[in-house]
């Protein structure tokens, strides 16, 4: 029978894994104080779990040209189900948009958009967001400065 909880053992290994993802199972398994095969096996069942979800580089978007921070509220025309999904779909389709979350309060959705410049968001305005059927209303703030940025989850341990 599949494991589906985790322990402290397992949150040893993700808080290890979210500092450095290309760490050899020996160091991990050291580091969590555990041999190497039962630590692989963890680290296993925890991907077929899928609470860990993928591996990844972190990019400063500084120096790949890509200095802008935009972050846009979404307003629907309507919330049904399906405008839902059909805004979900084209957003999964845009790679502008690194973060989109479904929000309460005022505004249906915001998204972290990232790109060149001033123009390069204008265009995606244009192109992309403002040609979405059911979208009523755009609002953007643009970042002067990231203070924090963070994929790491404080997994209690």
């Amino acid at each position: 029978m599949p494991k589906t909880r985790i322990d402290n053992i397992d949150r040893k290994i993700i808080d290890a894994l979210q500092v450095d993802g290309r760490m050899t199972a020996q160091q991990l398994a050291d580091k969590v104080g555990l041999s190497a095969s039962p630590c692989a096996r963890r680290v296993r069942l925890m991907e077929e779990m899928r609470v860990i979800t993928g591996y990844t580089a972190v990019i400063d978007q500084d120096l790949v040209d890509l200095p802008i921070s935009v972050f846009a509220s979404i307003k629907l025309e309507r919330q049904r189900e399906n405008e839902l999904e059909r805004f979900n779909a084209a957003i999964a389709r845009w790679p502008e948009v690194v973060d989109c979350y479904l929000m309460t309060g005022q505004r249906d959705y915001l998204l972290r958009v990232v790109v060149r410049d001033l123009h390069a968001y204008e265009r995606f305005l244009k192109e992309k967001l403002t040609r979405l059927d059911g979208v009523a209303s755009i609002e953007s703030s643009f970042a002067l400065a990231q203070i924090k940025r963070s994929n790491r989850l404080p997994v209690e341990l």
